[in-house]
């Protein structure tokens, strides 16, 4: 079941990859490294969009979406913790 919702998380993250644009330009910190990796960020972005509509959504979308939930907001920690570990590394 873990397996298939982080299947689903990174599906989800897969697909934003081709729409991505760049974003603005760098400055210090998390700010900066959110515009060196506009893709991670707008991942980051994606999936706290899904993460909003699943928990409105009146269905549990055949009972994938506690799962779904939890394993997207995991992928947005982790995407958090990379953009982090670039700014410590960058500076």
């Amino acid at each position: 079941m873990k397996r298939r919702v982080a299947t689903i998380a990174m599906a989800v993250l897969l697909l934003t990859l081709p729409f991505i644009t760049p974003a603005s330009a760098a400055g210090p910190g998390m700010k900066g490294e959110r515009a060196m990796h506009p893709r991670i960020a707008k991942a980051i972005h994606s999936l706290q969009d899904a993460v909003e509509y699943m928990q409105k959504a009146p269905h549990d979308f055949g009972g994938h979406k506690a799962d779904a939930i939890a394993a997207s907001e995991k992928a947005i920690e982790q995407l958090k913790l990379a953009l982090a570990y670039r700014a410590g590394a960058d500076h």
